[in-house]
């Protein structure tokens, strides 16, 4: 999955939570200062460029949406993040969190059951 600027990502944020946008609709919803309109297209476009939205035709204009969940953005950001910083290991992930105390005991139990039910009944995915 292709990496997302901090604007593409607000832009994601807000097709996410709203759905089928317009151009306008979206500039509406930024936050700050209002960019012109064919800025906010053009990353619009970008984006579906991406793959990450499409789009909808009205005659001369076009109504975007999201065509990623954001929990797919999510977990493909986690598994891009891991392969990057920690050779693809989960463990060092949690082992980092150990380290930096930004995890309780009573969290590793809890992820330890997690993952013991899991291997009960593989099948619950």
């Amino acid at each position: 999955m292709k990496h997302l600027t901090n604007r593409e990502e607000e832009i994601m944020e807000i097709f996410w939570e709203k759905g089928f946008m317009y151009v306008k609709d979206v500039i509406d919803l930024l936050k700050g200062t209002k960019p012109h309109y064919n800025t906010i297209s053009t990353i619009v476009r970008g984006l579906e460029d991406k793959g990450f939205v499409g789009h909808e035709q009205f005659g001369n204009t076009y109504r975007y949406f999201a065509v990623i969940s954001r929990e797919e953005f999510s977990k493909n950001s986690i598994k891009n993040l891991v392969s990057k910083y920690f050779n693809t290991s989960y463990a060092s992930v949690v082992s980092m969190f150990v380290e930096e105390q930004k995890i309780t005991p009573e969290e590793i139990q809890e992820l330890i059951r997690q993952v013991e039910l899991r291997n009960q009944n593989p099948s619950a995915t």
